[in-house]
């Protein structure tokens, strides 16, 4: 009579394996990109920093969007021939700082807990987890931000009806414009967040590379240096942004789709130099 510590573990063998070798009778197949986009989309969906921030972000562009609304439609004369779809962009550049933040956190976040291991140890392959987290967060801060601008459109829109009535193309630049651009913006933020690998950090970066060129212009009162304050009014990013809804800071800057171009050609750039980082370096 044995005892259960001198029991052995009967294995069962499969049917074509070699003799003592024991192989699973459960299905092996290998990790697919669909697998990390998976993986990526439940990590980003059950943390509480993006049910907050995306709260905040609605929140905001929404709040501050029906707020100025009220106030264009209780001024009705002063607001007769200002386009009135920029009434949403008082709410849509704060509301670039909760994006900014969700993109610092969807991969800084890991490298402060530690989730990094965790995540490498599963995919090996660190483009792929680089792309999936970007796919990812790319296509959520897309849909709310662009949901949330076309909501506030079509309010202001039918709030203040003496203003112009805006055209198609004013309406997607408004709408989907703003969210690729805004979506983008976030998309710079998570390559940073890469490249840093400190949360704070990368926000502070972020939120200086957004704030600081036009505080710097506002302040830039020689004529020496016009040129440089010019420049500065008409690539910063408050005013490309406001260039989707027509309106312009300068007299010389980007207009129509061009802030789009430039932005994605600006984060493809950062997200490159990510990717390099992340084969080159260490956890």
């Amino acid at each position: 009579m044995t005892t259960p510590y001198q029991q052995q573990p009967q294995y069962q063998q499969a049917p074509g394996a070699p003799l003592g070798q024991y192989t699973s009778p459960i299905a092996v197949r290998r990790a697919t990109f669909g697998d990390a986009l998976a993986s990526e989309w439940t990590k980003i969906r059950s943390v509480r920093s993006t049910m907050w921030t995306l709260g905040v972000l609605i929140a905001t562009v929404v709040g501050l969007g029906l707020l100025t609304t009220y106030f264009a439609r209780s001024s009705t004369p002063s607001v007769s021939h200002t386009p009135v779809l920029v009434l949403g962009s008082y709410g849509v550049m704060l509301g670039t700082i909760c994006v900014i933040t969700l993109g610092v956190l969807t991969i800084a976040s890991e490298y402060s807990t530690g989730m990094i291991r965790t995540t490498l140890t599963a995919c090996p392959s660190r483009g792929r987890i680089l792309a999936a987290k970007s796919v990812v967060f790319f296509l959520l801060a897309f849909v709310i931000v662009t949901a949330a601008a076309a909501l506030v459109a079509v309010v202001q829109t039918a709030a203040v009806p003496n203003a112009p009535a805006p055209t198609g193309g004013e309406w997607l630049r408004a709408t989907v414009g703003i969210g690729l651009y805004v979506a983008m913006l976030g998309l710079l933020s998570l390559a940073v967040g890469a490249l840093i690998r400190h949360s704070a950090g990368s926000i502070t970066i972020m939120i200086g590379v957004v704030l600081l060129p036009l505080v710097l212009a506002l302040f830039m009162f020689t004529p020496s240096l016009n040129g440089v304050r010019q420049f500065l009014m008409a690539y910063s990013i408050p005013s490309q942004l406001i260039a989707f809804y027509g309106v312009s800071m300068s007299n010389s800057g980007p207009s129509g789709w061009e802030p789009l171009w430039i932005i994605t050609g600006i984060t493809a750039v950062a997200l490159g130099g990510a990717f390099l980082s992340l084969n080159s370096r260490d956890v």
